[in-house]
């Protein structure tokens, strides 16, 4: 794994970037061809315009910071870790009316990395989590 202290410092900035919903900075810390693949969703976003797709459902829907624990690096160009996003559903999320309920989702991310970038993430988290968190209100079939 190239420079692993880079990619770690890569990984923080990005956290705190995205936390604070700056998009462009959060973008700046993504390859062009970028790919987001939310597996619970059965959705993919690729490119900025996909990320920044995908970061504005989950930003104007909840009120919600992203924390990683356990991250660790492979031989082969990816980091894995486990994180917790915890806020509160503010908006509509997916079709979904706000419930002004609390969120804590455990989500587990691969991360992909290419030429000093975070060249895309593979999500998953579930479905049933959220569905109970939010009150029992269905999300939409997959």
């Amino acid at each position: 794994m190239p420079d692993e202290d880079h990619y770690a410092k890569l990984l923080r900035r990005h956290m705190d970037v995205e936390n604070a919903h700056r998009l462009e900075e959060t973008l700046a810390t993504l390859t062009e061809d970028c790919r987001f693949d939310d597996r619970a969703l059965g959705r993919v976003y690729e490119g900025h315009g996909g990320a920044a797709e995908y970061y504005a459902m989950w930003w104007d829907a909840f009120d919600v910071q992203v924390s990683a624990e356990d991250l660790r690096f492979t031989s082969s160009g990816r980091a894995v870790a486990r994180t917790w996003w915890r806020g509160l559903h503010v908006k509509t999320f997916l079709g979904l009316p706000a419930t002004y309920r609390e969120l804590e989702l455990p989500v587990a991310i691969f991360v992909t990395l290419r030429d000093g970038l975070i060249a895309g993430e593979q999500l998953y988290w579930d479905r049933m989590t959220l569905f109970e968190q939010l009150g029992g209100v269905g999300l939409p079939a997959r």
